[in-house]
């Protein structure tokens, strides 16, 4: 069997969920209790549900196209010009996109465990990293990914669990919310949160069956939206929508808040940041992965793993640009945002053009 192509679907799945569960998910129940108070739960529902309609059309489109990579395929339903200018804004979002990750893994590194440490040293060390497993095959990426999705998901529902013990369910009603008016922007922007299905554009063409890849979206997009809204549900219910507010990073709080029995683990706030830098390890993995896969597709390589080093000082250059947290903050949101619009809009105009022309790949394996 040809080595590229040996990804199952479990494994899929847990590229997708080891993608998507990454660094925003410290700052999601504050997105989420901004948009919609205490219909912080039902928001996070509802960016999922969004979400997951948007995977599915990549995976449609993926489907049509199984032994192509979305390059190629673009290329022949739009044209090579047009389908390379748009390739190049994508490279340029993944590559903006994964400095930001690295960033914010700094800001929070520095502010929460290494006081005294530069912010620098963190961005590079997580880029670095990042850097040499990039240049591994894709077959390399599948298992990293499904290594890590264990010591990721356990930990984050063992926490929330415990944590339901200082919950009030007052704090979550109504379910919709003092604001109704904001759900329709907020599930929007908490869709945002989940965009990393993006990267079964990469998986599909190495996926053993890509008849199945239906299945692993699936898979992923309800662990994940379950995962993400039972975080929200479990920080709202404890501390209360407009104590939320006030949190810079409320996830981390409520395992602060949290204990084992028996007093065995006063505080699992050290156990969830050993976990979340797991989380940004793989998110920021993938986006990196994405986007000198993305090069060496459009330009025609032969490997893409001489550009895992050719990228980095830039990514590094670009996470160091925003002056503050709060500017940092601004450009992730306006930057994810846009992401959101691209990776919907985009494959969607695809898919169309592929229906409307009735145009399919070679489905022969």
């Amino acid at each position: 069997m040809d080595q590229q192509r040996q990804i199952t679907v479990l494994q899929a799945s847990a590229i997708t969920i080891s993608t998507i569960v990454g660094v925003g998910v410290l700052s999601l129940p504050l997105a989420a209790v901004r948009a919609a108070d205490a219909g912080a739960p039902l928001v996070t529902l509802l960016g999922a549900a969004l979400s997951i309609l948007a995977s599915m059309l990549i995976v449609w489109l993926g489907m049509r196209f199984p032994n192509e990579s979305y390059i190629e395929y673009s290329e022949k339903l739009i044209g090579k010009g047009l389908a390379r200018t748009i390739i190049i804004i994508w490279i340029l979002y993944f590559a903006i996109l994964s400095s930001l990750i690295a960033r914010e893994f700094g800001e929070v590194v520095i502010t929460a465990v290494l006081r005294n440490t530069p912010l620098e040293v963190t961005v590079i060390v997580m880029l670095l990293l990042a850097a040499f497993t990039s240049r591994k095959n894709i077959m390399t990426f599948a298992y990293i990914h499904t290594f890590y999705i264990p010591f990721i998901l356990v930990p984050v529902l063992l926490i929330v669990a415990l944590s339901l013990k200082n919950a009030d369910v007052v704090n979550v009603l109504p379910l919709w919310g003092n604001e109704p008016s904001g759900i329709v922007k907020g599930f929007f922007m908490l869709s945002t949160m989940f965009q990393g299905y993006f990267i079964m554009m990469m998986v599909i063409p190495s996926m053993r069956s890509p008849k199945k890849a239906m299945r692993s979206i699936w898979l992923a997009m309800l662990i994940t939206s379950i995962l993400y809204v039972l975080v929200v549900s479990a920080t709202v219910s404890v501390f209360g929508a407009e104590e939320t507010k006030k949190l810079l990073w409320p996830t981390l709080e409520l395992a602060k808040d949290t204990s084992l029995p028996a007093n065995i683990l006063e505080r699992l706030d050290a156990v969830f940041l050993a976990v979340w830098v797991t989380a940004v390890y793989t998110s920021l993995f993938s986006c990196y992965y994405f986007t000198i896969y993305s090069i060496g597709k459009l330009f025609r390589l032969q490997d893409h793993g001489m550009l895992s080093f050719f990228i980095l000082p830039f990514l590094f250059l670009l996470a160091m640009l925003p002056q503050s947290l709060v500017q940092l903050n601004e450009i992730n949101a306006l930057i994810t945002q846009f992401g959101v619009a691209l990776t919907i809009a985009y494959p969607g105009l695809l898919l169309l053009v592929s229906l409307l022309r009735k145009k399919r790949g070679n489905q022969k394996r």
